[in-house]
């Protein structure tokens, strides 16, 4: 018995030293999350015809803009790492008679504030409302992060269209998926859980997966898929792209603008 007391009493500090440190490590990511979330691009002009300034709950952010008259616009929800107006170029190219919106978020390009779930989803439904202002069909499109406002948005204003680019049914899942040994779901504050918002869309949805995704798993989009209600969605998946070359496809463009 003594040299079983003597053990765990040798035992006893090194699990407490791992226990000390695993709690440390869920108060890291608890306290840092956002960080690992978001990464803040400083933008530039991508050649845009220029930018407008957008107030949305005590933020002001900057919009990379091609003003078109018109009916139809798109406006457009980038990844965590993009620089939105580096967009417009080709956008513009293909998209000619559409009206571009490319919203930076809060913290990237030149906006205010700092990036949070809540407050992106705020922001987007502004500029929705502001863009509906003066163009009646709107094309909502979303990469990545960005699908999660998009979804949002779709499902709470009249979109004429719905696509997603590399979405993802729930950040939170895929989160789980990286750090399969701490409690992420419990720790997580931006969550985007696009499954909960895509049942309410009835906009025509376009979800267009990259075939050789490293991000985002091809079941968390396929996932995502399922998700609508029958007949809303459609799924096309590009050859021989990845999560940042999807938009290199052939397809990308004409796939969004609503073509073949």
């Amino acid at each position: 018995m003594a040299d079983s007391g003597s053990m765990l009493r040798a035992i006893l500090p090194a699990i407490a030293t791992v226990a000390v440190a695993y709690l440390g490590l869920c108060a890291g990511l608890f306290l840092f999350q956002r960080y690992l979330i978001y990464l803040p691009q400083p933008g530039s002009d991508g050649g845009a015809a220029g930018t407008i300034a957008l107030s949305s709950a005590g933020a002001t952010l900057r919009v990379s803009v091609r003003p078109r008259a018109g009916p139809n616009a798109l406006v457009y929800f980038g990844g965590n790492a993009e620089d939105v107006s580096l967009n417009l170029p080709t956008f513009a190219a293909r998209l000619h008679d559409h009206a571009i919106y490319l919203l930076h978020y809060r913290g990237y390009g030149g906006s205010s504030g700092h990036p949070s779930e809540d407050a992106i989803a705020r922001d987007a439904l502004a500029l929705f409302d502001l863009v509906r202002e003066t163009h009646r069909h709107i094309v909502v499109v979303g990469r990545s992060l960005g699908s999660g406002p998009a979804v949002r948005v779709a499902s709470l204003r009249p979109a004429s269209r719905l696509v997603l680019i590399t979405p993802f049914d729930s950040l939170a899942d895929l989160a789980a998926r990286q750090f399969p040994f701490l409690p992420v779901r419990w720790l997580l504050r931006d969550k985007y859980e696009s499954w909960r918002y895509a049942p309410r869309v009835s906009a025509p949805t376009l979800i267009l997966a990259a075939e050789h995704d490293e991000v985002v798993p091809r079941s968390s989009t396929e996932l995502l898929y399922t998700r609508f209600a029958k007949g809303v969605a459609s799924l096309e998946v590009l050859a021989g792209t990845s999560h940042n070359t999807i938009s290199e496809s052939p397809r990308y463009l004409p796939l969004i603008h609503g073509g073949p």
